[in-house]
């Protein structure tokens, strides 16, 4: 992936919005103006409003002040606690011109207000303004969690990543593997090729990675160097060794010559680790046990898989 292959997809693709009103008439008015150029969704009261953000990860809500249970302010505050749905863009909408309303909004995370009864041109234009922020702050935040060099996530991504999807696992009670690899002799093929062949490998390296990891659930960052790490959602050992020799196969697949290693060709090492997430165990232990069945793959000759299940 690169830049280019994030900016696209943005550029074309049509927004989503969720409208949140007890009132179905103002649902009604709200979906006239803008369903011809968003997908537009909407919700009744707030805990439905939650678990739609949850699931779609909406660009923006249009979320009204007063509901009965749980008040715009209270979905507010909760879509803004949930790093899952922090980024989403809330407008408030309020019938009243209160400046104390629409500070407290704004200290809970809402970035505008819109008025009833509601005015087309002032309101399209306040949610277009918004809508557009949106994605360029959403294209920043991807670049900025890209591996520049490879095209794959950087290591800031994966640190993100692991937690979210070891809590998952630790719910789900699946197991979660790691596979952590690295380009073997790859500093006497700096040396002798010199970087920007360097470069060019590490770019193959990661587009082989990737291209190996077929499921949408698996991932792959650059983790440092000529070091890559994988994170294999529900997969025990046997099937992340598997993925793992899969990997070590394609990268010697490449055929990329180096007369300074003992394969003549560039090749990986893979060391694997998988756990069934509890609460004694971190997931900083799982990356510490691949890296330990790095070393002795190291050890055991290069271009080898080796892993343990804690």
């Amino acid at each position: 992936m690169d830049v280019a292959d994030i900016i696209v997809p943005l550029e074309t693709e049509r927004g989503k919005i969720l409208v949140v009103d007890d009132q179905p008439l103002n649902i009604k008015i709200l979906h006239q103006l803008f369903h011809e150029d968003y997908e537009m969704f909407m919700a009744t009261n707030g805990q439905q409003a939650i678990e739609f953000c949850q699931k779609l990860q909406p660009d923006l809500v249009l979320l009204d002040i007063e509901m009965p249970i749980m008040s715009g302010y209270d979905v507010c505050q909760q879509l803004k606690a949930d790093p899952l749905t922090a980024n989403i863009g809330v407008i408030f909408v309020t019938a009243h011109f209160d400046e104390v309303q629409e500070v407290k909004g704004f200290q809970l995370g809402a970035v505008d207000f819109i008025h009833k009864p509601i005015n087309p041109i002032i309101t399209t234009a306040r949610v277009k303004n918004q809508f557009i922020l949106k994605r360029q702050t959403d294209l920043l935040h991807s670049i900025a969690l890209l591996d520049s060099l490879t095209g794959v996530a950087n290591r800031r991504q994966f640190e993100q990543r692991l937690p979210e999807i070891w809590e998952h696992s630790c719910r789900t009670q699946s197991p979660l593997s790691v596979v952590m690899l690295d380009v073997d002799f790859f500093k006497h093929f700096n040396d002798r090729y010199g970087h920007q062949e360097g470069d060019r490998c590490l770019r193959l390296v990661a587009k082989a990675i990737s291209t190996t990891l077929k499921r949408a659930v698996d991932f792959v960052a650059r983790y440092g160097g000529e070091e890559f790490i994988c994170i294999l959602p529900d997969t025990p050992l046997l099937g992340a060794e598997h993925m793992a020799q899969n990997i070590v196969d394609a990268v010697q697949a490449l055929h990329i010559k180096h007369i300074d290693s003992s394969f003549n060709e560039v090749t990986i090492s893979a060391g694997v680790a998988c756990v069934q997430p509890r609460s004694d165990l971190t997931w900083q232990t799982l990356i510490e046990t691949a890296d330990q069945q790095l070393y002795v793959a190291k050890q055991n000759g290069r271009n080898v898989v080796c892993g343990l299940a804690l």
